[in-house]
């Protein structure tokens, strides 16, 4: 007794192979998701060329329950993200930081046969999150890491809603940023290298946009309370110094292996706050969902099959930049 389902993976040559997996009979609270839908994170392009399954951004619908899952039904709708499963019992687990407990299971480091470029997964009812009615898989899925990425870095740098944030990169984690902080109530400014997705921010919900290529100083007139960095890349600190607020948060989610270098002298004479962060803990994540069903909050998406096929395709548009600003894999 069991089950077999397909899952996609990368491979030493960077390209995907379609594979199979099992996993037996459920026990206590595990869940058979059928999977519906996947977002594709550039954290993906980074792991293709490594033996795992891919996808961390998965959304579908319940199957079956193990014998002690308590909330969830067959026939829900439910997504899941970076975060697989903790000890529940440090210090960080019981205070709602379970992100950092050093047990945890994440994407790329536990699992590694199973993620959300597959038919199927199993998963603990304790990491998995109901989707509201009123968002759909599709819009769903690349809001289980994108979304819980750019809500969990408002969250733990308490931004208020009197704040100017401003953001650098109107990509696949800044588009959602935008979007989640004008609907906090907060003026967004938005730092892109050129005008070409001006508009676009503005009807997401920027008040202030700046091009940034070549420019030596930024004028904005008021200063930052809030800097959230969603490039790819760190930006040129030195560029953002004199439009931060003394004691303004800075919060970097930029993935690069370089070191963090930053103007010593900038930061300690104006009290700035450099503010790590992951992906939220769940309750943070059921946060974010809920808060993104109420004010209509969704993906600026491109779609592609769910195949060995469609998922090159997607990492191929990811890789050249011409991703406008998600894509997601549709079963």
């Amino acid at each position: 007794m069991g089950y077999d389902f397909t899952v996609y993976k990368g491979s030493k040559d960077g390209s995907i192979q379609k594979s199979s997996t099992h996993r037996d009979a459920l026990k206590r609270d595990e869940v058979l998701v059928r999977i519906t839908h996947s977002g594709v994170c550039f954290t993906d392009v980074h792991y293709r060329t490594t033996d795992m399954a891919l996808g961390h951004e998965g959304a579908g619908v319940v199957e079956e329950t193990g014998p002690e899952v308590q909330d969830l039904k067959k026939g829900d709708n439910v997504g899941w993200g970076y975060e697989h499963d903790c000890c529940g019992r440090c210090s960080k687990c019981l205070t709602g930081w379970e992100t950092f407990c050093p047990e945890r299971q994440m994407y790329a480091a536990a699992d590694l046969d199973q993620g959300s470029f597959a038919s199927k997964a199993v998963w603990r009812e304790a990491f998995l999150f109901k989707i509201p009615e009123n968002i759909s898989n599709e819009d769903a899925a690349p809001l289980m890491c994108g979304g819980s990425t750019v809500f969990n870095a408002l969250h733990v740098a308490q931004v208020k809603p009197t704040a100017r944030v401003g953001i650098i990169g109107v990509g696949g984690l800044g588009h959602l940023a935008i979007q989640f902080a004008a609907k906090m109530g907060c003026q967004v400014v938005v730092f892109s290298g050129t005008d070409n997705k001006k508009d676009e921010a503005k009807k997401l919900g920027a008040t202030e946009f700046y091009a940034t290529k070549g420019a030596k100083e930024l004028n904005i007139g008021e200063k930052l309370d809030n800097l959230i960095v969603t490039t790819s890349s760190q930006p040129d600190w030195k560029l953002y110094v004199g439009v931060l607020n003394p004691g303004a948060t800075i919060s970097p989610l930029s993935v690069d292996l370089e070191d963090f270098k930053f103007p010593y002298m900038a930061l300690l004479g104006n009290g700035f706050t450099v503010q790590g962060s992951l992906v939220s803990a769940r309750q943070v994540h059921r946060d974010m969902l809920t808060f993104a069903a109420f004010h209509g909050i969704k993906p600026v998406k491109m779609t592609y099959p769910l195949s060995k096929e469609g998922i090159e395709d997607c990492l191929k548009t990811l890789e050249d930049g011409k991703m406008r600003y998600r894509g997601v894999l549709v079963a």
